[in-house]
């Protein structure tokens, strides 16, 4: 008992680091309540028995409290302290003056704790939530902006807030990945949280809401408007990306939103550290820092073409790029421009590969292969091959979106180039203006998708090895001039 008032721990539910230094570990306090309203009831049951086990009370809502009950969980109706039912489709559950006075009153300040006692707000000691599913929901196919909306949480980011606010006396929870550990500890101490643990969740707490709300932001920037709603998100997806050419895509403010998938073995250099952020990897050895810059380059390389490309990449170089009526044939033709540089490539296509590309490809060493799709005979001829690494990536587009790069204290972003010569761009400024001829052969040079087209052509048709020749020639003349140069020692 507190101030004539009974104590009421909550936890909500919804769909490792140490704090060594950031906060004492003296101060524990005592749980005796829990209120569980859940979205995601991954382990729910089990914690409430561990929570009933240590004499907490449980206050729940809706589902969970129908969840609970038929374990044979005794619990108490949020609406029992609030003194209103649940309304809305469940919009108003816990947005109540007693829910959050009792989240946010400083237990060792007398001022709070009279008018706590005044208005009969029960003190609460923990809050377990894990937020609505919008995460979920905007991933699946079709979704509308109406069904993104309503999975949009109210009441649960408000709760974390103000519980991690006050972490003094209050533990949060987001997710139920920290159950066991929590429940180690309330046995080990009798019931008690270390303040170090309900710091820890504080901070991890409004990690999350950041996250959270991050995603949403994003979203409804993306896709919110009287003209959209009620659209699919693909096609809101598409139309946003067709607009990310103008300057309205360089938003005053701009959050990212990556999720971590692994860390790599080290980044470009053996001494740097790397890690991985979303990829459609099907199979095959582990993927290297240089393997997905090269196939990245790759991939955007051949989403310039409309017709059947294959591009071969090797440290950031084109080996070789070609088109043809099939992949397989693409292939060849890419692959025949420089069949030396092309061993080791990463090699991408615009098109789904079948059992022939797969074939071709394989008989000489590939470290990635990129294609929007792999059919079943092709990932059987691709997958024998243990240390070839395949990533389906989708839909190959053309250039779209936003290009970023870091410079000291802080990144640039620019539209990528998406940018298509027509006829109309062309303006001439000589005495002689060009024939039809000069013109269709070289105003595809002049722009940054259209002038690797058509270097990809020029491969094609094999007019790339005429130029190495020429550079080679040309090397002789140059070594005697950089030795010269270079205060380097000649090599015996």
């Amino acid at each position: 008992m507190t101030g004539g008032r009974r104590r009421v721990k909550i936890l909500r539910v919804r769909p490792k680091s140490s704090l060594s230094g950031f906060i004492s570990c003296l101060n524990n306090t005592q749980q005796k309540g829990s209120l569980l309203s859940v979205s995601d009831k991954t382990g729910l049951v089990e914690f409430a028995r561990h929570l009933r086990s240590l004499g907490v009370e449980i206050l729940s809502t809706g589902g969970t409290a129908k969840t609970l009950r038929e374990a044979g969980v005794e619990v108490r109706d949020v609406s029992d302290v609030t003194g209103f039912p649940e309304m809305m489709d469940g919009r108003i559950k816990t947005l109540h003056p007693r829910i959050h006075g009792a989240l946010l009153a400083v237990r060792d300040n007398a001022e709070h704790m009279s008018a706590a006692s005044e208005q009969g707000i029960e003190l609460i000691d923990m809050v377990v939530i894990n937020l609505y599913p919008f995460e979920q929901t905007i991933a699946r196919e079709g979704v509308t902006l109406e069904d993104a909306v309503e999975q949009i949480d109210i009441g649960g980011p408000a709760m974390v807030r103000s519980s991690a606010k006050n972490y003094r006396d209050v533990a949060v929870v987001v997710s139920p990945e920290f159950y066991p550990r929590l429940v180690a500890e309330l046995e080990r101490q009798g019931g008690a949280l270390s303040l170090a643990t309900r710091g820890e969740l504080s901070w991890k707490a409004f990690r999350r809401t950041c996250e959270y709300d991050s995603y949403v932001a994003n979203y409804l920037g993306a896709h919110a408007s009287p003209d959209t709603f009620g659209q699919s998100v693909d096609t809101l997806l598409e139309e946003h990306i067709a607009e990310t050419t103008s300057p309205d895509a360089l938003w005053p403010l701009l959050k990212l939103r990556l999720k971590k998938i692994s860390d790599l073995r080290y980044g470009e250099n053996p001494h740097q550290h790397a890690a991985l952020y979303d990829t459609g990897e099907l199979g095959g050895k582990e993927m290297s820092f240089n393997n997905y810059v090269d196939a990245d380059a790759a991939w955007q390389l051949v989403c310039d073409f409309e017709e059947t490309a294959c591009a071969i990449i090797k440290h950031m170089n084109p080996s070789g790029v070609g088109t043809g009526a099939s992949p397989a044939e693409a292939y060849r033709r890419a692959h025949s421009t420089d069949p030396v540089s092309a061993f080791g490539g990463v090699v991408a296509f615009n098109r789904a590969v079948d059992e022939s590309a797969a074939r071709a490809l394989t008989e000489i060493f590939t470290e990635v292969v990129v294609a929007p799709d792999f059919d079943g005979d092709a990932l059987e001829v691709l997958k024998a091959k243990k240390n070839l690494r395949v990533l389906r990536v989708g839909e190959a587009r053309g250039a779209a979106g936003l290009d970023f790069k870091r410079i000291t204290g802080g990144i640039l972003a620019q539209t990528r180039d998406a940018h298509r010569l027509t006829r109309a761009d062309l303006k001439v400024v000589t005495k002689r203006a060009p024939s039809e001829d000069e013109i269709e052969r070289h105003r595809l040079r002049a722009s940054g998708p259209d002038r690797r087209r058509r270097r990809g052509a020029d491969v094609a048709r094999g007019l790339g090895a005429p130029r190495r020749d020429a550079r080679a020639a040309r090397r002789p003349r140059l070594r005697p001039r950089l030795r010269r140069l270079l205060p380097f020692p000649r090599r015996h």
